[in-house]
């Protein structure tokens, strides 16, 4: 591990929190699974139950290319990566909130699109995030994983740094996590992987991680739990935790699987593993370090990410089906299908679900232990990867169209 001195790394963390804190806002949407990075919307709203076709939408724009990874909003502002394979460009596109009317576009690679990969993935899986002046993208282009800082008010690049080399098995989705003065990405690989953490304002590195060289997945992920915040990286048939201001490992046990894909979440006792190659599962891990696994089954969660809310654990399984675990046991609740295929990640809002099956159909379900409540189910479009995001409201969704072979990409949001 290479990483700066203690004390360097002490001053800036007391500068840049005092000087340095995200200037965000209630209804933002910032950055990857939402401002508690955890798929949670805020309760104080009430986005439309019914909504696809021209219902309820507000605004709908043509997106370029062939893109999975999910829109933020920060302030008057939507942004979300964008790649054109026939242009063969990476770019980060900047909206408004209210029209959709584009307010600009960053190119920031061109070329480089040239390793294979699965057929579900994209050139642009991962989602931005923002710390009210800049916004930060991950790519892989060319042979390399990389990380780019530009402004928020007008899209200027700021710097661009190498996160490691990258060798594609399925794809890339990684997003960056801000924390303090830093922004932290990861991009574990077969070629040997990295976590890194970059200055937000300079792209300094400020310390450096090595991982197993196996493919995998997730988002660095920053959850307060155990009393203390920590960095959750799961894959590479390990669960590792770390100091999110030194990289520090703050404990590491075997388990999860080779390839992961979610992001964890946490009731600030346990954190949720799961993952779907080679094996299955679902497991719940004590956070302090203990290494206690306290369930675990044998459900495939293996690309969307999770939801816990009032001590139980909701997931929309790969196949199509909702479930419901008490978290602290692992007693399922209940079980039903939704239908088709799930790659996005469901959302919750107050006590309501919204989940998105890779055919284009939204579902709207209760977050109830009880039973599955299915509140509405609405055909939005040919095909859904994206995440939703939810925030003031509204629903922000990445939604495509078939016209015969043509494929037509759109940005839609939907409000009452």
């Amino acid at each position: 591990m290479i990483r700066s001195p203690l004390l360097f790394v002490l001053s800036f963390s007391l500068s840049y929190s005092l000087s340095f804190s995200p200037p965000l806002q209630a209804g933002d949407w910032p950055w990857w699974r939402g401002p508690d990075r955890n798929g949670v919307a805020s309760p104080d709203q009430d986005p439309p139950i019914e909504f696809g076709g021209d219902k309820n939408v507000l605004w709908s724009i043509d997106i370029p290319g062939r893109s999975h990874g999910s829109a933020i909003v920060v302030g008057g502002r939507v942004l979300l990566a964008a790649a054109d394979e026939e242009k063969d460009t990476q770019s980060l596109l900047c909206l408004d909130r209210d029209s959709g009317n584009s307010l600009w576009t960053a190119l920031i690679h061109e070329g480089g699109q040239d390793q294979k990969s699965n057929k579900k993935a994209s050139w642009a899986s991962g989602t931005p995030a923002c710390d009210g002046e800049r916004v930060f993208i991950n790519f892989v282009n060319g042979d390399a994983a990389w990380t780019t800082a530009v402004s928020l008010k007008d899209g200027k690049q700021l710097w661009q740094k190498k996160i490691c080399n990258y060798k594609i098995h399925q794809g890339y989705g990684s997003s960056p996590a801000i924390h303090e003065n830093l922004v932290i990405v990861s991009a574990d690989n077969k070629l040997g992987g990295a976590v890194v953490a970059f200055d937000r304002a300079n792209g300094d590195e400020i310390w450096r991680v090595a991982r197993a060289a196996m493919p995998n997945y997730p988002s660095p992920i920053l959850l307060e739990a155990a009393g203390k915040r920590q960095l959750f990286l799961t894959g590479t048939e390990k669960v590792s935790s770390y100091d999110p201001l030194t990289g520090e490992t703050n404990w590491e046990i075997e388990g999860a699987t080779t390839e992961c894909v979610t992001s964890t979440v946490t009731d600030g006792t346990h954190i949720y593993s799961s993952g779907g190659y080679p094996k299955n599962h679902v497991a719940a891990i004590a956070a302090d370090g203990s290494g206690k696994i306290a369930w675990e089954v044998q459900d495939r969660a293996y690309v969307p990410s999770m939801l816990i809310k009032d001590g139980h654990l909701y997931a929309t399984l790969d196949g199509g089906v909702g479930i419901c675990w008490d978290s602290a046991t692992g007693q399922e609740k209940w079980k039903g299908r939704l239908g088709g295929t799930f790659s996005a990640s469901p959302v919750l809002v107050g006590d309501r679900i919204y989940a998105f099956n890779e055919s284009g159909d939204g579902f709207v379900f209760r977050a109830d232990p009880d039973k599955l409540e299915i509140l509405s189910k609405n055909k939005v479009g040919d095909e859904v990867f994206a995440t939703p995001t939810i925030c003031g409201g509204r629903i922000y969704l990445r939604v495509a169209f078939y016209e015969g072979e043509k494929r037509k990409e759109k940005l839609i949001c939907y409000g009452n």
